[in-house]
């Protein structure tokens, strides 16, 4: 288990917890973020949210297309409208290749062909560039017939080197 103290830091959570259960379902910016589940990065920090205000959608690389379905669901019955994509400098998605994954998996588990068989299913998502990759991901939003078209959908960068943040596209 992870070196926290779930329980505890949870009772000091709750113990000032306030009027948040007041807050509205929909988020009162009509934000969707969609971002990277790493680690480094703490999106309500880096972009001034407070809670309530955005829905922070988290997968690995930040991808869109892991997100879709997160977003149809934002936008439909949420009311968002906005979509931020932002991808990471340092992203481990920039470290390998689906291939490599797969190996390394397939090589954990020899002769185990139920996981030969569902990893070799996978498309993990790595990418070797990492405007290229936000530039695919607004493109893949933006083209989607089920992402609505009456916001702005803008893809940016976040530096772990730095805690800025760049526009890409």
């Amino acid at each position: 288990m992870a070196e926290v103290d779930f329980k505890q830091a949870n009772e000091s959570y709750a113990a000032s917890f306030g009027d948040n259960s007041k807050l509205s379902i929909p988020p009162s910016k009509h934000l969707v973020v969609v971002t990277c589940m790493d680690a480094r990065l703490h999106p309500e920090q880096f972009l001034g949210l407070n809670l309530g205000e955005a829905h922070i959608i988290r997968n690995a690389g930040g991808l869109a297309k892991e997100s879709l379905r997160s977003i149809i669901i934002s936008q439909r019955l949420l009311g968002t409208r906005d979509v931020l994509v932002i991808h990471h400098s340092d992203c481990g998605m920039l470290t390998f290749s689906d291939e490599q994954l797969r190996s390394k998996v397939i090589n954990a588990h020899p002769g185990d062909t139920n996981v030969s068989e569902a990893v070799n299913d996978l498309q993990f998502g790595p990418f070797p560039d990492l405007d290229r990759s936000v530039k695919d991901d607004i493109a893949f939003l933006k083209n989607h017939p089920l992402v609505l078209k009456e916001g702005n959908i803008t893809g940016w960068v976040y530096e772990v080197e730095t805690g800025k943040i760049r526009e890409v596209v």
